[in-house]
């Protein structure tokens, strides 16, 4: 709420210095074929509407190439500024150059981009999801058992840092043994299929730990055909609401909740900072020092 707070704030003061918000932006997102990145583009609609900005919006369909063409049409359609959620991280550095030569700058959201010039990238802490994900499951599991991964698409930096954060963790517990680790590509129809071949080669598991929600959905259902639903954990990444149904019917153990409705909001804000001023405003919390609380 604060952060919304902020946000408002800080455009009732763009308003009051007399700033016209008048440009046209690119969104290029990686997919639309999954809720999270829906909320976003709704996020980045609704702000830009605010703004008076005119938001083109092209979706990848999980296709680097396609991605690229789409980026290359936004600069020859000379926008001011490009948000990319990239497919996969190096795979787009060519196109945030190529961007980077025309003197449009690039935001990255969510997914970051391994090279060229980015202005700013707005995204949660994916490493500490990682790591909150296996805390969970340690401690579900009173710290032993066999645990599986399903991992995304493996050129993105989401997929990269959440299985850092969750590796690193679930390698403090020797009695927590990590037996397999396939990627799903951040698809539920994969999540399927991919969990239904784990089931056979490890019948005995005791816990998934899936990247995102997607494929953790696809998982419950193979994990559901199997008979195994009681008997094993599953722990999605992304909170979108197919999966918070799934938590609150008990199939799902839980997830971890991002804001990506906030991130479009934020990239979109970020952007129109950028544009009107040349910076990129970042806002620190203040806090207020009094005799109560000096020694803390």
């Amino acid at each position: 709420m604060r952060k919304l707070v902020s946000i408002f704030l800080l455009l009732v003061a763009f308003a009051a210095l007399g700033f016209s918000a008048k440009y046209v932006i690119g969104l290029s997102l990686s997919t639309l074929n999954n809720p999270f990145f829906v909320a976003l583009r709704n996020g980045a609609l609704d702000m830009a509407k605010k703004l008076d900005i005119k938001l083109i919006v092209v979706d990848a369909q999980d296709n680097p190439a396609k991605q690229l063409n789409d980026i290359e049409d936004l600069i020859e359609q000379k926008v001011d500024l490009i948000i990319v959620n990239p497919c996969d991280s190096d795979a787009v550095v060519s196109a945030v150059e190529s961007a980077n030569e025309a003197h449009i700058p690039v935001i990255t959201v969510d997914r970051a981009a391994n090279g060229g010039k980015v202005i700013v990238h707005i995204a949660s802490d994916n490493v500490a999801g990682g790591r909150m994900a296996a805390q969970f499951i340690v401690k579900a599991l009173n710290g032993k058992g066999k645990v599986v991964e399903l991992v995304g698409i493996p050129g993105t930096s989401a997929a990269r840092d959440r299985g850092k954060g969750f590796e690193e963790e679930i390698a403090k517990y020797p009695g927590i043994k990590l037996v397999a680790k396939q990627t799903a590509n951040f698809n539920r129809a994969e999540g399927l299929s991919v969990m239904e071949n784990i089931l056979e080669a490890h019948p005995d598991i005791d816990a998934v730990f899936a990247q995102n929600d997607e494929m953790a959905l696809g998982a419950i259902e193979a994990i559901k055909a199997a008979g195994k639903l009681d008997k094993i954990i599953v722990v999605g990444f992304d909170a979108i609401p197919d999966a918070v149904e799934a938590v609150k019917r008990g199939e799902m153990a839980a997830t971890i909740a991002q804001q990506p409705y906030k991130m479009g909001e934020l990239a979109v804000l970020k952007a129109f900072e950028y544009l009107e001023t040349g910076t990129i405003y970042i806002p620190v919390e203040l806090k207020l020092v009094t005799k109560e609380n000096a020694g803390k």
